[in-house]
């Protein structure tokens, strides 16, 4: 749920609840954000900024470059990304991530384990009918 929503449903229990659900989704991004990664990545080679404007691009705008470089490192250390450094406009050369062919397999595996999980979650959560009513 989102800021303005909540904003229009009253009282604290419904702010709370609203604040919650942020961070679930938070959560929920988390889990999945390296599986993300790898996904823009292997669109080809790109720098942090780069990495995060394609993200946000598909919808993923709370994801900063601050978020990405301590996993980015973690990819790195496993094995699932490569680096190399190209020179950039006027300043230090950048640092360029691109999938590893073990990043490719574990993205075609996390890709096909995450719709097996939507798909067991959309099938609890189908039935729900959503109403929102505005008193």
């Amino acid at each position: 749920m989102r800021a303005i929503e909540c904003l229009a449903l009253q009282g604290l229990r419904a702010i709370m609840w609203c604040m919650a659900m942020e961070s679930r989704r938070s959560q929920m991004l988390r889990g999945v954000l390296d599986l993300c990664l790898l996904a823009v990545l292997d669109e080809g080679p790109a720098y942090g900024y780069e990495m995060t404007k394609r993200l946000r691009d598909r919808g993923l705008a709370s994801v900063g470059e601050g978020s990405i470089y301590p996993l980015l490192g973690r990819l790195e250390r496993e094995g699932l990304v490569q680096t190399y450094r190209a020179a950039s406009n006027g300043g230090p050369p950048r640092k360029y991530y691109q999938p590893s062919s073990v990043g490719r397999i574990a993205l075609a595996l996390g890709v096909s384990e995450w719709r097996a999980v939507r798909d067991a979650i959309d099938a609890v959560l189908a039935p729900v009918k959503i109403e929102v009513s505005h008193e």
